[in-house]
């Protein structure tokens, strides 16, 4: 398993930050690579993506989930991927956004991208062109605001 972390300050609220957040069908806006996110139901998302020149697709779960704090997946089929999102209040009008994602590469052509720091620079891309999608927009365009507990909570 390879691990990334990468950060990025926005300039809206936390709620707005959060709110878009939760709009996962609009991940292909912001998210190079991602070609669609289907929410199934609460819990759990179907994503089409390309990674590596290859298109791949997986079902995800989302296992953890707190308004305004953090958003936690794991894969459960498919791409071998896991992680969390937190928001974090700066001041009344900045958010920082902190992403951990926890993945497999599959493949050599992965696995050299993983040394190569491919997946970083993606992660760190798609979190920069969140922050000029939500502050271009200034408003969330929904929000899902449930609450979904880990199983050890």
């Amino acid at each position: 398993m390879s691990t990334v972390e990468e950060s990025v300050e926005v300039a809206v609220p936390l709620r707005t930050t959060y709110d878009q957040w939760t709009q996962f069908e609009e991940f292909p806006e912001f998210m190079e690579g991602v070609e669609a996110v289907t929410q199934l139901d609460d819990t759990h998302l179907a994503w089409v993506a390309e990674i590596a020149g290859a298109r791949r697709e997986w079902t995800a779960e989302i296992t953890e989930q707190h308004p305004d704090e953090r958003v936690a997946w794991r894969a459960t089929d498919g791409a071998h991927n896991a992680g969390v999102v937190t928001f974090h209040h700066i001041d009344d009008n900045t958010t920082k956004v902190m992403l951990q994602l926890d993945f497999e590469p599959e493949g050599a052509i992965e696995a050299v991208g993983d040394k190569l720091g491919v997946v970083r620079r993606r992660a760190a891309g798609d979190l920069e062109r969140f922050k000029e999608f939500i502050e271009r927009r200034g408003r969330e365009s929904g929000a899902w605001r449930g609450d979904v507990n880990s199983p050890t909570r």
